[in-house]
């Protein structure tokens, strides 16, 4: 009997896609990797961008047929020196020919569902914000090495869209 992984990270990291549908896999494996971000959000509040710069890594897991990543920040009151914010989960589902993505940012409150399809030379998420609103994030402009990101809500149903997040990302590894 093969021995069964005993740490958490050999259980969840991937070391490349599943061999079922690389082909789709390709989709957001391409991200795998560890981007540097440059990034600003507006403050729906006071109509204030915030900007911020922050590491976005990217990893395949459960045997290859997801990819999860990561943003984290630097931090001077964590022991680390460093603070994960912020997860996705993105699991492709052969049944529906698309991706399901699960957000998840603890500090913020927010926690969104969305279905990822293509959209131009990039991908597009779209579902909602966990106060109700549709939202739709844009990865464009995808290169190995670099690739653009857009956060969209809108307020009315989907008629008309306001840029609520962005970021330019530059691979370091």
């Amino acid at each position: 009997m093969t021995s069964l992984p005993t740490r958490f990270d050999e259980a969840l990291i991937a070391h490349g896609p599943t061999p079922e549908y690389p082909g789709r896999m390709r989709r957001f494996g391409q991200m795998v990797g560890s981007w540097a971000a440059k990034g600003s959000r507006l403050d729906e509040t006071t109509g204030e961008w915030i900007d911020r710069d922050f590491v976005w890594m990217v990893e395949f897991i459960l045997d290859g047929r997801a990819v999860q990543d990561v943003e984290v920040i630097a931090s001077a009151t964590h022991p680390s020196g460093f603070e994960t914010v912020a997860t996705t989960v993105r699991v492709y589902d052969p049944f529906a020919g698309a991706w399901r993505v699960s957000y998840f940012a603890p500090t913020l409150g927010e926690y969104c569902q969305l279905v990822a399809t293509p959209y131009r030379h990039g991908v597009r998420q779209e579902g909602t914000r966990t106060d109700g609103r549709p939202i739709r994030w844009n990865f464009t402009a995808i290169t190995p090495d670099s690739f653009n990101w857009e956060g969209w809500v809108s307020a009315d149903e989907g008629a008309t869209w306001q840029l609520v997040a962005r970021t330019e990302a530059t691979r370091i590894r």
